[in-house]
């Protein structure tokens, strides 16, 4: 394949080598791969329409809860920042604990078949038998993700088209690779749901639209902004796999990004996480889904405190 600069590509589409640089941080090129602190953009890519004008949302979402639901979470929250800096050899444990738990479970979900033992075995580096390599990828894959969220939220990286693909592009490393990273291009149905995804040819705007929306629910506690944006990523459903595993990353980065703990939906726990996903993506009410986030942090956060008390 044939590349060509950002200074070229100038040149080719006539538009800023400002807005180049901010469409290729924002994902918005096709194929374009980082190379150092210079990008290489296929010669053929389509220059990107011009979508900055932003409409007005007309999106609403029923979240059905009393002034004082997040009381206690925010109390919780409160009280563990009250303890920063947790001890370094804690805070190791803590987090191996809890990537170990958030892969298998995680996976767990979408049908992966490792038991929590076998995933922690293969994140050593051990070949568990009977086992798909695929099976072994997965979890491989998740983790690798997941300290890849870590430097972003060390780096303060805003969510950008670009992360949302990034994280995609780990989750189906050498499973998928033609896929992995890209927006799909056919359509697909969610097995089981009510709802069915948008045609594959408006996915493009849609994400623009959910990440230009995302930046104006800073209106709402933080938590109900991170469960929307996972749950209008899925009812999107961007990708032709992986989406799921991707919106649960994303939603564990809004929540760091905000300085709260990552969840982890438990593989046992599927149906009720289903059921509010479709009942929001079907009707627009996210209180069910809101719940089950503010209570998974709430363990989450009672957890870390034990710790370190």
């Amino acid at each position: 394949m044939k590349f060509m600069t950002t200074k070229e590509a100038v040149k080719k589409w006539n538009i800023s080598e400002r807005r180049i640089r901010q469409l290729l941080q924002d994902g918005r090129i096709e194929g374009a791969v980082k190379n150092g602190n210079s990008w290489n953009i296929p010669i053929d890519a389509v220059k990107p329409v011009d979508k900055r004008v932003i409409k007005p949302d007309t999106t609403e979402f029923i979240i059905d809860l009393e002034d004082n639901y997040f009381n206690e979470v925010d109390q919780l929250k409160s009280e563990l920042d009250s303890k920063r800096p947790i001890p370094k050899e804690t805070l190791r444990s803590l987090e191996e604990s809890i990537n170990l738990e958030w892969t298998y479970n995680s996976n767990g979900i979408e049908g992966n078949t490792l038991t929590l033992r076998e995933t922690q075995v293969v994140l050593e580096g051990i070949t568990v038998g009977g086992k798909s390599i695929k099976e072994h990828l997965e979890a491989i894959n998740h983790e690798k993700a997941i300290l890849y969220l870590s430097d972003l939220v060390k780096e303060n990286n805003p969510i950008t088209e670009w992360n949302i693909k990034s994280i995609h592009q780990l989750i189906l490393k050498d499973i998928d690779d033609e896929n992995a990273g890209r927006y799909r291009r056919e359509n697909v149905t969610i097995k089981g749901a009510t709802h069915i995804p948008p045609d594959y040819l408006k996915v493009p705007e849609l994400m623009e639209t959910l990440v230009l929306s995302y930046e104006r629910w800073n209106e709402f506690h933080p938590i109900i902004q991170a469960t929307l944006l996972h749950g209008e990523l899925v009812k999107i459903h961007p990708f032709v796999d992986g989406n799921g595993r991707t919106s649960r990353l994303l939603m564990n980065l809004d929540l760091m990004n905000h300085g709260y703990n990552p969840v982890i939906i438990k593989k046992e726990n599927r149906l009720e996480y289903y059921e509010a996903l479709d009942k929001a993506h079907t009707t627009g009410n996210y209180t069910d889904f809101v719940k089950l986030i503010i209570k998974l942090e709430i363990e989450m956060l009672k957890k870390y405190l034990k710790l370190i008390k």
